[in-house]
């Protein structure tokens, strides 16, 4: 038996580096979805125009992650990060600063394709770090992305507070955030694409051998984790408020609360997928996931629906880490590392199909129906994760190092 190498010095800059840069994709993130109300506000949206804005921006993500695939088969996933990072942070800089209504919509244009090359390239990257370590690491890029969420929201919060104008709350941001993750950029660790296992034929053969309908159980869950997500992120603040009566500043808590749990989660989920393995990791946060969804629709006051948030981040958050790993293993063991790159891309537009269902389903129920009842739908997709569970197991561990060992447990 020859267990893998240490990790050199090479890939622990790598995985450092590319931490960075989820942790600055979550804050840009969230200093744009935090300030929705500031955006509309400054450029004379109407309430009837703004959900045309809201869902090109994933639409216009999920094109990203499509042209993202057809660029990986000539470039490298860390040049597409390194070119689509900054370009991201502008387009946050200019949706704060432009004089026009026309102008902002280009902004947001850019930031959703932008967007999605970036989301598509560093799983990438994730998954072909975590390959070359040969043991669960992808979690902890997600808890990074979620570090920089809670980061951008509570920077969004002091904007607001102290009633900044945009461009002044994303201009010292954006020049700190965008040249540190292109100067970090330099340490990106890409894996040989002549890797062992691709073979001649090269990625164009590698996609035409990775079918589609493969990956699809993933891809539904995938699209379900989104809607899970979004339901949160769209429906908890008016859900505690209107439905189970509270303040409108704590209303404001759910969400905090659900960052929160999802950062320690991801945190922790290395150490459990290396432990339990992958399979058993995933079923024990679906089940928590669905237990919090049926708290939230059950409460029957404002704490008691707190604690559902809280149940919900703690299971929601290892279930898309890990489909990316799941993914981009199944099609590196059947078709090498091209294929991989490319699984990751297909499987991350769902991550915008999930999030462009989750918030409409949610509220067309709630209105046609009830929100208590609207919840538990949400719950019973989420719940999907474990008939396909077994997707998430590795049935043979392959390493970046050219070594094998036996498994003694999943990874991720």
């Amino acid at each position: 038996m020859t267990a893998p190498r240490v990790p050199g010095a090479q890939l622990r800059h790598g995985r450092v580096a590319l931490a960075l840069s989820f942790f600055v994709q979550g804050a840009v993130f969230a200093l744009l979805v935090t300030r929705i109300p500031a955006i509309q506000e400054r450029y004379g949206i109407s309430d009837g125009l703004l959900p045309v804005f809201l869902a090109a921006v994933p639409v216009l993500a999920g094109a990203g992650s499509v042209g993202t695939e057809q660029l990986v088969k000539r470039a490298r996933a860390g040049l597409v990060l390194r070119c689509a990072q900054p370009v991201v942070c502008l387009a946050l800089l200019a949706v704060g600063s432009v004089g026009s209504m026309a102008q902002a919509a280009v902004a947001l244009g850019v930031f959703g394709l932008s967007v999605g090359a970036l989301d598509a390239s560093m799983n990438m990257l994730g998954v072909s770090l975590q390959r070359a370590y040969g043991r669960s690491i992808m979690l902890g890029f997600h808890a990074a992305y979620s570090l920089g969420g809670i980061v951008g929201a509570s920077l969004a919060w002091a904007g607001a507070h102290w009633q900044l104008p945009l461009a002044l709350l994303y201009g010292p941001v954006v020049a700190v955030l965008a040249p540190s993750a292109l100067i970090a950029s330099r340490w990106f660790v890409d894996r040989d694409r002549a890797e062992p296992g691709e073979g001649a034929a090269g990625p164009e053969a590698a996609a035409a051998a990775l079918a589609m309908r493969l990956l699809l159980p993933l891809c539904l869950v995938m699209a379900c984790a989104y809607i899970g997500d979004s339901t949160v992120s769209n429906w908890s603040a008016k859900y505690l408020q209107d439905v189970l009566g509270s303040s409108e500043q704590l209303a404001t808590v759910p969400y905090n609360v659900y960052m929160v749990t999802t950062l320690l989660g991801r945190a922790v989920g290395d150490l459990g997928v290396r432990r339990f393995g992958a399979v058993a990791v995933v079923r024990t946060g679906t089940v928590v996931a669905a237990g919090g969804f049926a708290v939230v629709a059950a409460a029957p006051g404002a704490w008691a629906g707190m604690a559902g948030f809280t149940l919900l981040g703690l299971g929601l958050c290892v279930i898309v880490p890990q489909t990316f790993a799941a993914a981009g293993r199944f099609a590196y063991e059947r078709h090498g590392p091209g294929a991989s790159d490319l699984a990751v891309a297909r499987l991350n537009i769902f991550n915008y199909v999930g999030f462009l269902i989750g918030s409409p389903l949610v509220g067309a129920l709630g209105d046609a129906w009830s929100y208590r009842g609207a919840m538990l739908v949400p719950m019973g997709l989420v719940l999907v994760t474990l008939v396909y569970a077994r997707s998430f197991g590795a049935p043979k561990a392959r390493y970046g190092d050219g070594h094998e060992r036996p498994r003694t447990a999943d990874v991720g």
